[in-house]
């Protein structure tokens, strides 16, 4: 083993530590501000692993897209809504977790059997470097043009939705002369005036 791919190697290992650690972290902790950051670490990890492979641009597409728009994005829209107490505990939650657990160990499996099954020797066509960035643009371009396009709508609308939501005491609840219902309020976080009037002389 040469000295590179040692380091590599090594490089490696604790991407793989900081990946799990962070997914860990998002899944587990109760803090979702917590969690969107370490959803940034498992994202910024992913990056890691693209440059090992020699795919710069992929990695760089990385933390435009997903550190830098994705999420900031869930930042912005979980630090906008003012929720101020906390979610109130759910009868029955073990069902959800065990029916979540499921899901995670089928997805799991799915993943697994698909690294085992996928042969993953280079040959001599795949495009590495400069190469690969203009195979990356003709199928940007042409094949996933439409979901590309369609994910750039959906994180518009989410944006949007997070700024509705941030700004939802502008908006009146009901229509004038209908009766209010509560189930659609959300409480507001208590706001201290500021007087604007200004200041003497003798209250300097």
């Amino acid at each position: 083993m040469t000295l590179a791919e040692g380091v590599q190697l090594v490089a490696f290992g604790i991407l793989v530590l900081m990946v799990l650690g962070s997914a860990l972290g998002v899944v587990l902790l109760e803090n979702i501000v917590y969690s969107a950051f370490l959803l940034g670490g498992v994202f910024i990890s992913m990056a890691g692993m693209y440059i090992l492979l020699n795919a710069g641009f992929v990695a760089a597409a990385q933390i435009l897209v997903y550190v830098g728009a994705v999420n900031v994005l869930i930042l912005f829209g979980i630090m906008l809504v003012n929720k101020r107490q906390p979610f109130a505990p759910v009868s029955q939650a073990w069902i959800g977790k065990v029916a979540t657990g499921c899901v995670c160990a089928g997805l799991f499996a799915l993943l697994t059997a698909s690294v085992l099954n996928t042969p993953w020797a280079i040959s001599s066509e795949t495009p590495i470097g400069e190469q690969a960035i203009v195979e990356i643009g003709k199928h940007f371009f042409t094949d996933y043009l439409l979901p590309f396009e369609l994910a750039s709508v959906l994180l518009l609308m989410a944006l949007i939705g997070a700024i509705v939501l941030a700004r939802r005491e502008f908006i009146p609840d009901t229509e004038p002369g209908e009766p209010e219902t509560e189930a659609l309020q959300l409480p507001e976080r208590p706001r201290e005036l500021v007087s604007s009037a200004p200041v003497g002389d003798g209250d300097r």
